[in-house]
């Protein structure tokens, strides 16, 4: 279970800075939740693998239409700055080089569950749909199933669907692209 590391509430500009003083080093696993510096859990296999094998997926078919992030962060207000697992992205000229992409450049967002879903389920996603993120997808890997988070408000998501194995998912503003359930839990 993921627990603060550092008692905020803290900025993203406080969380660089910290980052630049040497509070943080860079293979710290670490991402700013609503002001808390938070501890992410160690990565298992099936985790891994799951991103590995996603990662594949989105890259081959989304082509040039999007960038897709792994496990980068995220800003979303100033208090907020998650490292999802992967994120679906606007393409942009400087390839993200500049600034750390928004809500306004995801078309999704994909959070990999092996033992937190509690914590990706219940901070991370409502998170992400009170930044407006379009939508968000919760990979259960215990449960053998993917929640689809939509309709972002300030309450998080409106709509939550669980899919099963044989359905299809679609990712939103890239039409056609479509990845079966079986694929991403394997």
């Amino acid at each position: 279970m993921e627990i603060a590391l550092l008692q905020g509430p803290f900025t993203v500009e406080d969380y660089h800075r910290m980052a630049e003083v040497g509070l943080l080093g860079e293979d710290d696993r670490v991402e700013l939740i609503e002001g808390q510096v938070v501890r992410m859990s160690p990565v298992g296999s099936r985790h891994a693998g799951c991103v590995n094998l996603l990662t594949r997926l989105l890259v081959e078919r989304c082509g040039d239409r999007a960038v897709v992030a792994v496990q980068n962060p995220m800003r979303l207000g100033v208090r907020s700055e998650p490292q999802p697992d992967l994120a679906v992205l606007r393409p942009r000229s400087d390839s993200y080089r500049r600034a750390h992409p928004g809500p306004e450049d995801a078309l999704l967002v994909i959070e990999v569950a092996d033992t937190t879903l509690a914590y990706d389920r219940g901070l991370k996603a409502p998170l992400y749909g009170r930044h407006g993120i379009a939508e968000t997808w919760v990979v259960d890997l215990e449960g053998d199933r993917i929640e689809v988070h939509q309709e972002p408000g300030p309450e998080g998501y409106a709509r939550v669907e669980t899919v099963r194995r044989g359905a299809e998912l679609r990712v939103p503003g890239l039409p056609g692209l479509a990845i079966g359930a079986d694929e991403i839990l394997g």
